[in-house]
């Protein structure tokens, strides 16, 4: 029997999936194929992935517009949840505050002055349940922006959702839960990097065995290339780091097709257009490869890398910031055009403040003229096929290699170890800081352009838009929930839930997702939990290099 040729696979497929409308043709009614190339190259759906993740890809569905989104309380941001459901959202991206995001309650001295500023604040399992007061979490999915504390907030999250009636099993969203990212770049870490690791293992172990719909990780390249790497560096380290965890599933005994499924990947829209086009394909392919060949997964689920887009907000400005609408639209367009699953497109006050409701409803509206106006989803991988986007597609693979052969090096043939290494190296750190300092000479230079920061400066004397402001007294609101909170729960079962959670947190063995789902009934705060596991496992400085 004569194998089916990618093409013939690639068509069975398609013809598989149900579309979205009947037709698809441009504007003068020209009719549109859902797929241009030559029979014998690559196609969307197909192995290597390079050209889509899917067969039909937005001809079956659109990206999910997820937007990022908190501040305040939990009651003031359930408010802009629904806000942004009826406006067309289809997916939630919850934000949280700095002090969660470092497992402080709000009361915490060191959360003064921050309590619900750039995030919603969430102390305990009360503050979930007003967060998604009237939302159906059995048919929207969410995603929880939060790493340190992240098996915390899953917590919380399960817990409140089986009070509201929905089962584990019927949850569906995602975790971001990347914390070796935190220690390369964005530095909200507590615990050291192999107690950390502990608790992802955990959260990946008991989401594989009870949350099917739930997606365990988004490892993440956004907060790499906020920080200062290249578009390659982005590309490389988000992939190292994705596939450690896969080892780290490995070690603990998880089947590889039992956990990659359920990761997902979080990458940045920066400026650059076709780099980033070239950057999403090139992930693509080399992630199925490496799953494949060097991991040995034989569920083409596993194969398939997925992510979520946002686009970049280093490259919003303070300065003119009306051009920020247009910034978005290009990096949005990017981020459609290189086959993403779902997208975040930033406000254009973000430089200033919190997005305004005002701001987060253009910023939507982007998504949706992209998606209904500029017909560019009716054909996958359009630029696929380009000279300049295949060779790019392969100059940041062949980046990417290199680099992966330089954290293995560090971890003696381990992506896992490597990782860990080159963060306690400061390796990863240098490389980023190297990255961003090359970068900010070129602008102060003038060899890279920002409109209306280094040159057309005509408006910049012109007023700031009206932004959110979040007052000393949201913060007050909150200090007085916690403190209801406190009074209000049975003390006795707060001791015990923490009892037990430091006694399973001494036995690296046991996973402790049972212990913080029993502790967040309890009406255990976050600070509490965390403390009480900082208890055993210690909490990290790092050291930085001379």
């Amino acid at each position: 029997m004569t194998a089916e040729s990618p093409y013939e696979r690639w068509r069975r497929a398609f013809t598989a999936a149900t579309t979205r409308q009947k037709s698809f043709t441009t504007m003068s009614g020209i009719p549109l194929e859902p797929v241009y190339g030559p029979p014998d190259g690559e196609f969307p759906g197909i192995y290597p992935y390079t050209r889509g993740a899917h067969a039909s890809m937005y001809r079956s569905r659109l990206w999910t517009m997820r937007m990022f989104a908190g501040f305040g309380t939990a009651t003031d941001t359930n408010t802009r949840f629904k806000e942004i459901i009826r406006s067309g959202g289809t997916g939630l991206s919850t934000a949280f505050d700095m002090p969660t995001l470092l497992g402080l309650d709000s009361d915490d001295p060191m959360a003064l002055g921050e309590v619900g500023r750039c995030g919603v604040a969430i102390d305990s399992l009360a503050d979930m349940r007003d967060l998604f007061a009237d939302i159906d979490l059995a048919t929207i999915t969410t995603s929880m922006t939060i790493n340190s504390p992240a098996a915390i907030m899953l917590a919380l999250f399960i817990a409140q959702a089986e009070e509201a009636g929905v089962a584990r099993d019927r949850l569906g969203g995602t975790l971001q839960n990347d914390i070796l990212k935190e220690y390369q770049a964005q530095k909200e870490f507590v615990f050291p990097p192999r107690q950390s690791m502990r608790l992802v293992r955990d959260t990946m172990a008991f989401t594989a065995a009870a949350m099917p719909k739930w997606n365990s990780i988004s490892v993440s390249g956004y907060h790499i290339r906020e920080a200062g790497s290249t578009a390659a560096e982005e590309l490389a380290f988000t992939l190292a780091n994705g596939f450690a965890y896969v080892e780290l599933a490995r070690e603990a005994g998880l089947p590889v097709d039992a956990v990659a499924p359920r990761l997902s990947f979080f990458f940045n829209a920066h400026i650059d257009f076709f780099e980033e086009i070239a950057k999403y394909r090139a992930a693509r392919r080399i992630w199925a490869r490496w799953l494949k060949d060097h991991y040995g997964a034989t569920d083409e689920r596993s194969w398939q890398l997925r992510f979520h887009t946002q686009t970049a907000g280093v490259s919003l400005t303070a300065q003119q910031p009306e051009n920020n609408i247009a910034r978005t639209a290009i990096e949005a367009l990017a981020g459609v055009l290189g086959g993403t699953q779902s997208l975040h497109t930033n406000s254009m006050d973000e430089a200033l403040a919190l997005p305004s409701e005002k701001a987060a409803r253009i910023a939507l509206r982007t998504q949706q003229i992209i998606a209904h106006e500029t017909n560019v989803a009716h054909v996958a991988d359009p630029l696929g096929g380009s000279w300049f986007v295949e060779e790019l597609t392969d100059e940041m693979e062949r980046r990417a290699e290199a680099i992966f052969g330089e954290i293995r090096g560090f971890g003696d043939g381990s992506m896992l170890e490597g990782c860990i290494r080159g963060i306690e190296e400061n390796w990863f750190q240098g490389r980023i800081a190297d990255s961003a300092y090359q970068l900010e000479r070129l602008f102060n230079q003038g060899d890279r352009i920002v409109v209306g920061v280094n040159d057309f400066l005509e408006g910049n004397d012109e007023d700031d838009p009206s932004i959110l402001r979040i007052t000393n007294e949201d913060e007050a609101k909150q200090l007085v929930r916690l403190d209801q909170v406190r009074r209000d729960r049975d003390d006795s079962r707060v001791r015990d839930a923490i009892d037990r959670l430091i006694r399973e947190a001494a036995q690296p063995e046991v996973n402790l997702m049972p212990a913080l789902i029993d502790a967040a009934k309890a009406y255990v705060t976050v600070g509490e939990m965390m403390s009480a596991m900082a208890g055993v496992f210690g909490r990290y400085v790092e050291v930085p290099s001379l």
